[in-house]
């Protein structure tokens, strides 16, 4: 007689009280596994659920006892106890991990019933369970997702607070001093990756921040994305401050190679604030408000950068409060003055036009810098008003210099991205024409590469209209955004800005010398004159007149002048230069 017939005999013997077809029906087409044993805990019979999850077939396991599929992830005293309440109680119920065939472990709700004849003497054993893997994937995913940040797969916010406040928790109790390091960063410009490339390109560049940021941190460091684009770093068990500082400069070196996204190569910044654990604060709370405080500073001083955190910017809210409230009234009052960088021709020196550069003296906050103020008034919508001034005192300043009977000097006008965006951006620059009674041939539009890189429809027809007005177009600050010369090519521009971090250093580094060569070179063959932004001394400008750059712009030909010192350089230049038109 084979086991089969024997284990059908022994489960006839078992359930004989009971109709055999019922009894086999159920036994064979429950879910959940089976395992019947005789009293010495010897297998005498499975179902087919059991031989499904474990893989074993019922002629490997008759005979065997049960521990075939021990795990070995419990220990014996977690035995000792289940089968001490079996005895006890006649049965026991919990969660195990046993090892199927293949030797994967998994883990199963197992009910274990100690069956008794009429004198109460136990005759067998069965085990009744349900395999939790599937459930265990989800509940896993689930509290994964609880604590990840889905996009990024670090941490997430709640992770990183239940985190940190266990870190100092126990640090707290160790006798000896222990500091951490918590980084505030946020990326520079991430808005304008969003609007020009997309938020496709976006979520792919902050995947990319954020493993480029792993990779440099230790097993007991903490990332967590904590926003946006704004990530949380916490290096533990610090030496010194300084160790923070270095680790600062390898983020911002491995954050500023080229990301390449869908055959585009971006570049980016990052700027990071600093708090100190104890110094500078005893909760998590307290650390991140005081990294962030010290990043927005580094921001607002040239980002790209780090700063700790120090006392005094403590005072940052109050002034941006104050900043709002005196921004607005200094917009109401046209409270603000252009100064004016003239703009030079490299070949005959000819004054070939002025950039228009707004200043803001103020009587409580004393002067503030346009790095401060306008990216405030981006922020708060205030810099439709204040853009639509400053154009307003560009065609009154035309006025005066026409009046004062000068050449003709074209005046270069800054316009935000934010208000080139709105519908009603043409009319309102008609409307102050019209209100100044001028002509746009007396002026250029500046725009970012940010404005410009929207390729939709609606900002072409914007520039095209903008050109049949007759203002000149300038693409400002070239190199410091996303797009390429070959990119701006569907667009009807004139002039191209080459940004003064490139120029800076373009006699005594190749590369910088290099680059700026090249943008010269194709910007000629798009038909579109060059200007170099920050030029400051004679060997400069005699290597980009050698280059073939059409007009310099910088402190070695004249420092932004007021209106009407600005006239006195025009009435200067037009009699030094004279004989060279």
């Amino acid at each position: 007689m084979d086991k089969r017939t024997k284990a059908g005999e022994k489960k006839k013997k078992i359930f004989s009280r009971y109709p055999e077809h019922l009894i086999m029906k159920i036994f064979e087409n429950v879910n959940e596994g089976i395992m019947i044993t005789d009293k010495n805990k010897k297998i005498i019979s499975v179902n087919p659920a059991f031989e499904f999850v474990t893989g074993y077939s019922v002629e490997e396991v008759v005979g065997k006892n049960p521990s075939i599929l021990q795990s070995g992830i419990h220990d014996l005293s977690f035995y000792l106890t289940m089968w001490e309440t079996l005895y006890n109680n006649g049965v026991w119920q919990g969660e195990i991990w046993n090892r199927r065939k293949t030797g994967d472990v998994y883990p199963e709700w197992l009910t274990i019933m100690a069956v008794k004849d009429p004198a109460g003497e136990i005759t067998n054993y069965c085990g009744i369970f349900t395999d939790l893997s599937e459930r265990k994937i989800v509940e896993d995913e689930l509290q994964k997702r609880a604590l990840t940040d889905s996009l990024t797969d670090v941490c997430n916010r709640f992770a990183y607070l239940e985190r940190m406040n266990a870190l100092l928790e126990s640090s707290t109790h160790i006798s000896h001093n222990i500091q951490h390091a918590v980084f505030f960063l946020d990326l520079d410009r991430f808005k304008q990756v969003n609007d020009t490339l997309g938020h496709a390109v976006g979520d792919s560049l902050l995947v990319e921040v954020a493993n480029r940021i792993q990779g440099l941190l230790k097993n007991k460091d903490i990332l967590a994305r904590y926003g946006g684009d704004e990530f949380v770093i916490t290096l533990t068990n610090i030496v010194h401050p300084r160790e923070a500082a270095k680790f600062a400069e390898k983020i911002i070196r491995v954050i500023e190679e080229p990301v390449i996204l869908d055959g585009q190569e971006i570049f980016v910044s990052i700027s990071m604030g600093i708090s100190i654990f104890p110094t500078d604060g005893k909760t998590t709370d307290l650390l991140v408000n005081r990294a962030d405080k010290a990043m927005a500073f580094s921001k607002q001083n040239g980002r790209n950068g780090f700063s700790f955190y120090f006392d005094d910017l403590h005072t940052d809210t109050k002034r941006v409060l104050l900043l709002d409230t005196e921004l607005r009234k200094a917009i109401d009052n046209r409270d603000f003055t252009l100064y004016f960088q003239p703009k030079i021709n490299a070949k005959n020196m000819q004054l070939i036009g002025v950039e228009a550069l707004v200043r803001w003296q103020n009587d409580k906050l004393g002067f503030v810098s346009p790095a401060e103020f306008i990216p405030y008034a981006e922020e708060t919508g205030l810099i439709i008003p204040l853009s639509e001034m400053i154009f307003d005192l560009a065609c009154e300043s035309h006025k005066q210099i026409m009046e004062a009977e000068l050449m003709k000097v074209p005046i270069a006008i800054n316009i935000s991205s934010i208000h080139f965006q709105q519908q009603n951006f043409l009319e309102s620059i008609q409307q102050i024409l019209e209100r100044n009674n001028t002509s746009a041939v007396n002026f250029e539009i500046e725009m970012t590469e940010r404005t410009v890189m929207n390729s939709a429809s609606e900002t072409v027809s914007k520039l095209v209209r903008l050109k049949q007005m007759g203002f000149k177009l300038s693409i400002d600050d070239f190199g410091t955004g996303y797009s390429s010369l070959s990119y701006l090519v569907r667009f009807p521009l004139d002039i191209l800005k080459i940004d003064r971090s490139f120029i800076q250093h373009i006699c005594s580094l190749d590369d910088k010398q290099a680059v700026v060569d090249a943008i010269i070179q194709m910007a000629h063959r798009l038909k579109m004159k060059v200007v170099a932004e920050g030029v400051e001394s004679a060997q400069q400008v005699e290597l980009l007149r050698e280059m073939g750059c059409d007009y310099i712009q910088g402190y070695y030909y004249s420092k932004p002048l007021p209106i009407n010192e600005l006239i006195d350089f025009i009435q200067f230049w037009e009699v030094e230069h004279q004989g060279r038109y």
